[in-house]
């Protein structure tokens, strides 16, 4: 079965970066807010990483949907219902990926000489 991102899911990833960000900058953000550095008309990270994947989270319930529709009889094409539960898998394991590598580098950076 596939998984699913719930929002309580994507709101602690979220705060799990953004621990990270505190301990990385040594400088205590309060929720909600990112760098004070930040500059004007550049795309905020956070709001971007919620955005993928809350995509991911619709394409996985999109391809759910269409299962469950296909399994009732509705009149779905199981062409369709496959093609999306194969862009919902790599949607995920995309995301999977990503996250491997960004807490990879991170791991590096907090283990380099200061």
């Amino acid at each position: 079965m596939i998984d699913r991102i719930s929002n309580a899911n994507i709101q602690s990833m979220i705060e799990t970066l953004r621990s990270h960000q505190t301990q990385a900058t040594g400088v205590n953000a309060p929720a909600g807010e990112t760098s004070p550095s930040k500059i004007q008309g550049q795309p905020d990270f956070f709001k971007s990483v919620q955005n993928a994947l809350e995509s991911v989270n619709e394409t996985q319930l999109k391809s759910s949907a269409m299962q469950d529709a296909y399994d009732r009889g509705e009149e779905v094409p199981l062409t369709e219902v496959v093609l999306s539960m194969q862009k919902s898998s790599l949607a995920f394991e995309a995301t999977l990926q990503v996250r491997n590598k960004v807490m990879k580098a991170y791991e590096e950076i907090m283990n380099m000489p200061v």
